[in-house]
C-alpha cells in the first residue's frame, strides 16, 4: 500500500505546492529552513504525481538542495544578518 493512498489527487498536489512555496520563501529570504527531509517527501510526491497521470510545475531547488546525494555536512551554511 502507498503512503499515499487514501489521499486525493487534490491533497497530493496541494502538499507538493506548499513544500514549492516553501522553498521560493526560503530563496527569497535567504534562509535555509527547508532541508533535505523536505526535498525527500517532495520527491516521492512528485513520483506519486506522475503516477497518478498528474501535472505539476517541478520544483526549482536552491543549491545545497540541488544534489540529494551530495553530504550535507560538505554544503556551506549562510547566515541570517541582523
Amino acid at each position: 500500500m502507498s503512503e499515499f493512498s487514501g489521499l486525493s489527487d487534490h491533497f497530493i498536489m496541494r502538499m507538493h505546492e506548499f513544500i514549492r512555496n516553501e522553498v521560493q520563501a526560503d530563496a527569497l529570504a535567504g534562509t535555509r529552513l527547508i532541508g533535505l527531509p523536505a526535498r525527500h517527501r517532495a520527491d516521492r510526491l512528485f513520483k506519486e504525481i506522475e503516477r497518478r497521470g498528474l501535472v505539476c510545475r517541478p520544483i526549482e531547488w536552491p543549491e545545497h538542495l540541488a544534489d540529494p546525494s551530495r553530504d550535507p555536512a560538505d554544503r556551506p551554511l549562510r547566515t541570517i544578518a541582523n
